[in-house]
């Protein structure tokens, strides 16, 4: 291979801390695994379903870039009526990953900068870099909260976007909703484009989830169905926000994606009418079983949401705890995957029941070292 042939973008981009714990792992037997950021629950056999009769209906060729009109046309409807704005756009897009890189992509000018939050998703900065623009990284230790006059602080007349998840991967923290209103409101005040990555909005399990765009027509959002039904290799997501710049994403997405897959779309269709309530539910009662598993031995803020819990190793840096779970057989992921800083470790509890008490087992073994 020569290295002259390889961008010079790509030298800032890592591969996944995820991927190398998958590495570690690979000579386990059985290991117990709290490591995987995707729901433990199979597609619902009605979605299944919806896929199969489009497969044999013939509905396997190309789609209008935006996605279905019927698609589209439903969750128009569902945003308008959370929202109570009917004049946002919809764009179906191939999973959340591809709507935020079209976001990013249409948006960043190179050496514009894009505010995101410390622990943030793993691809953040390198989307961010992708398009030719530098991250700004705010520190949100140890409640993962955002500050927002601290937000105020960190912006120069070179800053374009202010990126955050909530529920957020990794903490599990739903930020209040002041906290998003206060958020609107700055990127108003200032001109700077607010885009919400809403992936796990279904996951709320204290209070009623609440998005930026409820105080600000002008907050994209990315959002999507593969964590919600369990279908995250199926790549199906979709963005709303101001039509001009819904409009831009379209454009781009006519010369990469081109759309996203059509047997998806339609399966889509079957999952809105799927009521995944007791599956979140069953999550909430996930959240308390590790929470209350684990409190008292481990430092971390009570997930509101998401299937994550990011808890502060007890002792070494995190890289050195998390190298003896694994050795212990468990297997979770490296706070410095998502972060600055190697401190903390990330759970997840997207699992069954006894691979959960196995793993709160073993954890509290290690935090009595």
């Amino acid at each position: 291979m020569h290295d002259h042939w390889i961008a010079d973008r790509m030298r800032s981009i890592e591969a996944s801390g995820i991927r190398k714990i998958f590495e570690l792992a690979r000579d386990l037997e059985d290991p117990v695994n709290l490591s995987i950021g995707q729901p433990h629950f199979d597609v619902p056999e009605s979605v299944k379903e919806a896929a199969r009769n489009a497969i044999d209906r013939g509905d396997n060729g190309y789609t209008v870039t935006q996605g279905i009109p019927e698609l589209r046309e439903k969750i128009r409807a569902d945003v308008a009526r959370r929202l109570g704005q009917s004049d946002r756009d919809v764009l179906i897009t191939s999973g959340t990953s591809g709507g935020l890189m079209l976001a990013l992509c249409v948006t960043v000018n190179p050496g514009d900068e894009v505010i995101i939050f410390d622990p943030y998703f793993v691809s953040y900065p390198h989307l961010i870099t992708l398009a030719g623009g530098r991250a700004v990284v705010i520190d949100t230790y140890p409640n993962f909260e955002v500050d927002v006059e601290r937000l105020a602080a960190a912006i120069t007349p070179r800053t374009k976007a202010i990126l955050f998840s909530s529920p957020s991967n990794p903490t599990g923290v739903c930020l209040r909703a002041s906290t998003l209103q206060a958020l609107a409101a700055l990127a108003r005040a200032r001109g700077i484009l607010l885009i919400a990555d809403e992936i796990y909005r279904a996951f709320t399990y204290d209070e009623r989830f609440h998005s930026a765009s409820e105080w600000d027509s002008n907050v994209l959002v990315v959002d999507g169905f593969g964590k919600t039904y369990g279908m995250t290799g199926w790549r199906l997501g979709f963005a709303h926000g101001p039509k001009p710049l819904i409009q831009e994403m379209a454009k781009l997405q006519q010369f990469t994606f081109v759309c996203a897959p059509s047997v998806v779309q339609h399966a889509g269709l079957g999952a809105l009418e799927y009521d995944m309530a007791p599956t979140i539910a069953d999550y909430r009662r996930k959240r308390d079983l590790v929470w209350q598993g684990l409190a008292g031995r481990f430092e971390f803020p009570r997930p509101g949401g998401a299937f994550y819990v990011f808890a502060k190793a007890p002792w070494g840096t995190a890289s050195e705890f998390v190298t003896e779970a694994v050795r212990r057989n468990l297997l979770i992921i490296p706070g410095i995957a998502f972060s600055k800083r190697d401190t903390h470790f990330r759970i997840s509890y997207a699992a069954t029941d006894p691979t959960l008490q196995r793993g709160v087992e073993i954890l509290n073994q290690m935090a009595a070292r």
